[in-house]
């Protein structure tokens, strides 16, 4: 077999014309009538991770094979996964494989598309660099391939290479014999391609196989056929190689780019105390000295500060922001709420829709009320104010600086409290100390 490729260089804005990115199957064993490549991995859809590899290769055109939910798929690569700008779409209907794909991609690419890289949209845990030296590896006026050696090389087309270690075809595994599925080098199915020769022989695939399904991988056995150049580069991490066709698989992959992202927030100085218990989707920003206990859940969209402590058992979804010294934890939820500078919420509490202010304290078993059955309401609690064990704060409401609320206290909307002063009951209202007044 051969050794892994070693590019003497990393592509240029100008050394890819085109990332084709195949997206259009239904990936019927997902059980979902989602698009496969929209199911969801670390708070995103596996195809904006794909779209991000492409992109680090800096290509003169992305284009983006659509089938099945078309317009959904359009809808998200717009709303989440980094805009359509530099995306062309194309639909494959029916879909009748890989090679079909490309071919129905032709009068978008042209005579011309230079060179020319194929991804695959359930394949999240593909690194940008490792597509960046595929393509740094193609020869001159030929193709570069990914292969792996895989434990289990079960469902993946074989690598056969001749005698002198060169790659001559590949043989889907449904059309080999058994000396053929003895091969444990595959096909990663990721290909950069010399643009011109690829144009040239798409139209010439035939659907002769096994599946009666146009195979791209027919296209190295034509750049063989014409003498030119093949060079393979073989995967070293084969968590890259995940391919999602199963809900189990996307637990995986998703698991594979979670430590990844777990790995970037302790190399930046964030201390996570158990991150087998940790899920902090992507995006999330937080910052240098904080601590994450056990068992938390950041979605996307959520940003903690520097010295912050989260957890255990805390669920922060998106808009909720921690401003530097916050804490929050024990079984505690936020959303959309702006958490102010060494402010608390410890135990039990539920902050919806709220701004609450510097060294404010949240007592146990205090709920943000915002939701009347139609609308959501936002509540802002003041600086130093201290809320009681068990408040309810119906929303929209204001809770002024240095205010506090008795345990129990059942705060209605709009309630007309001043700075400093404490309130109590169900409702609550203004509490008078005895001889004041």
């Amino acid at each position: 077999m051969a050794a892994p490729a070693t590019p003497s260089a990393t592509p240029t804005a100008s050394a890819v014309g085109t990332v084709v990115v195949l997206a259009a199957g239904m990936g019927k064993r997902m059980l979902s009538e989602r698009p496969k490549v929209l199911h969801e991995a670390c708070g995103r859809p596996m195809l904006a991770w794909v779209l991000d590899a492409a992109r680090e290769l800096q290509p003169q055109r992305i284009v983006v094979v659509i089938g099945h939910g078309a317009d959904e798929v359009k809808a998200a690569v717009a709303k989440s996964c980094g805009g359509v700008a530099d995306v062309t779409f194309v639909v494959q209907q029916p879909q009748l494989g890989t090679g079909h794909a490309l071919q129905v991609c032709l009068p978008a690419l042209g005579s011309d598309p230079g060179v020319t890289v194929v991804l695959y949209g359930d394949m999240p845990c593909l690194r940008g660099s490792t597509v960046a030296q595929l393509a740094a590896a193609r020869p001159v006026g030929g193709m570069s391939l990914l292969t792996a050696v895989p434990d289990e090389p079960r469902g993946f087309g074989r690598i056969v290479r001749d005698e002198h270690n060169r790659v001559q075809r590949i043989v889907e595994e449904k059309d080999a014999d058994a000396a053929i599925r003895a091969i444990d080098e595959v096909n990663m199915g990721v290909y950069a391609f010399d643009g011109r020769v690829l144009v040239e022989e798409l139209p010439k695939l035939s659907n002769a196989n096994a599946q009666k399904e146009y195979y791209l991988t027919d296209v190295l056995a034509a750049f063989v056929r014409r003498g030119l150049p093949v060079e393979s580069v073989e995967l070293e991490d084969l968590e890259e190689s995940l391919g999602v066709n199963t809900l189990q698989h996307l637990a995986e992959a998703r698991w594979a780019l979670q430590a990844r992202i777990l790995e970037g927030h302790m190399a930046r100085g964030v201390q996570i105390e158990d991150p087998a218990t940790a899920v902090i989707e992507h995006g999330v920003q937080i910052g240098v000295g904080t601590k994450i206990l056990p068992f938390v859940v950041l979605r996307a969209g959520v940003t903690v500060g520097a010295h912050c402590e989260v957890g255990p058992f805390t669920h922060l979804r998106a808009g909720t922001v921690l401003r530097d010294g916050a804490e929050i934890g024990n079984f505690c939820e936020a959303k959309n709420t702006d958490l102010g500078e060494h402010a608390k919420a410890k135990h039990l509490a539920y902050l919806g829709d709220a701004t609450i202010g510097a060294k404010a304290n949240i007592g146990a078993g205090t709920i943000f009320a915002n939701y009347d059955g139609k609308l959501k309401h936002k509540s802002i609690v003041g600086e130093r104010a201290f809320i009681g064990s068990g408040t309810v704060i119906v929303a929209p409401n204001t809770i002024p600086a240095g205010a506090t609320t008795g345990a129990g206290a059942v705060v209605a909307k709009n309630a007309p409290m001043q700075a400093g002063e404490t309130w109590v009951g169900l409702p609550a209202k203004k509490h008078h100390k005895k001889g004041a007044g």
